[in-house]
C-alpha cells in the first residue's frame, strides 16, 4: 500500500501541476480579452478600408486605428460591432444616450473621421472634415469654396495605382494639393474637374454638423450628395482616424498570413493619418 500510495503521489502532482497550468493560461487569455475590450470601446476600435473613396491618403486594404476619446463619447462609441468601413456583420448598441459627451475637442477642419452614416446608422464611414458649423461649402469648376474663398488647390504629379484589381489601374489620374484655411494639407484625385460633384449649390452647414468630403472627388459618395450621405450631425461620430497599424493589398485578407510576404504594404506601416 505504501508502495503504491509513494508511485501514485507523482502522478496527481502532475495532474495538478497540469491543470493549475491550464488555469493559469485561462486567465491570461479572459484578461487580455477584457484589456482589449476596454482599450476597444473607450480608446482606440480598428477599422480597414473596403473602397477607393479616400485615395491616396487611405487605401483599400488599410487597416487604422480610431481614436475615440479624441471627439468624446456618444451612443454610436459604445456600438460593438465587427464590421469594415461600409459593412458591418453583427452589431449591438446596449448603451443609449443623447448628444454627446465631449471630453476632448470636436472634429477639427482637416481631420479624417469615422462616422455613422447619418441616412443609415448601421454602416460607417470614412471621410475627411470639410465645413464646420456655420459654413459656407461649395464646389466650382472642381475648386473647393469654403465661405466664399477658394481653397488653395495646387497640381502635384499624377497618381498612378499599380495594384491588381485598382479601378484605374496603370492610368495616371490628376493629383493636387490642397491647403485649407487652418493650413492644413493633404492629396485629392480629380480626374474630371467638369464632373457633377465638382460644380455644386452652396451648403450652410447647420449647427452642431459638419461637411465630409473624400479625397478621391469624383468616386466619393459624401456630403455633397444630400439624400445619400448630407451634413453629419456631432453625435455620429466614432472617432478620429489616427495611424494606419497595417496594410496590405487589396484582394488579399489579414488572415491569408502565408501571402503576408508579398503582398504587405511594409512602407505604410504606422504611417500618421
Amino acid at each position: 500500500m505504501h508502495k503504491k500510495d509513494y508511485h501514485m503521489a507523482p502522478a496527481r502532482d502532475m495532474r495538478e501541476k497540469s491543470e493549475e497550468g491550464i488555469w493559469e493560461t485561462v486567465k491570461v487569455v479572459i484578461q487580455a480579452l477584457l484589456i482589449a475590450f476596454f482599450v476597444r470601446t473607450f480608446f482606440y476600435q480598428p477599422f480597414n478600408i473596403p473602397s477607393e473613396s479616400m485615395y491616396p491618403t487611405l487605401k483599400v486594404g488599410d487597416y487604422l486605428f480610431v481614436s475615440k476619446l479624441s471627439y468624446g463619447y456618444s451612443k454610436y462609441s459604445f456600438n460593438f460591432s465587427f464590421s469594415a468601413l461600409g459593412t458591418t456583420w453583427i452589431s449591438c448598441c446596449p448603451i443609449d444616450f443623447p448628444g454627446r459627451v465631449v471630453l476632448a475637442d470636436t472634429p477639427k477642419r482637416g481631420d479624417v473621421a469615422v462616422f455613422k452614416l447619418p441616412t443609415d446608422t448601421n454602416i460607417d464611414y470614412i471621410k475627411r472634415v470639410i465645413g464646420l458649423p456655420g459654413d459656407r461649402i461649395q464646389m466650382r469648376d472642381g475648386v473647393l469654396f469654403i465661405n466664399g474663398e477658394a481653397v488653395r488647390k495646387e497640381r502635384i504629379e499624377d497618381y498612378v495605382d499599380n495594384e491588381p484589381g485598382a479601378v484605374d489601374r496603370g492610368v495616371p489620374v490628376p493629383q493636387y494639393e490642397e491647403t485649407l484655411p487652418n493650413g492644413v494639407k493633404y492629396h485629392v484625385l480629380d480626374r474630371d474637374p467638369n464632373n457633377s460633384a465638382d460644380n455644386t449649390i452652396e451648403y450652410v452647414v447647420p449647427p452642431a454638423h459638419y461637411f465630409m468630403m473624400g479625397d478621391n472627388r469624383d468616386n466619393s459618395q459624401d456630403s455633397r450628395f444630400l439624400n445619400h450621405v448630407g451634413y453629419v450631425p456631432i453625435e455620429n461620430y466614432v472617432g478620429r482616424a489616427d495611424i494606419i497599424f497595417f496594410s496590405i493589398s487589396r484582394g488579399t485578407t489579414l488572415w491569408e498570413v502565408w501571402k503576408w510576404p508579398f503582398e504587405i504594404r511594409w512602407g505604410r506601416f504606422l504611417n500618421l493619418i
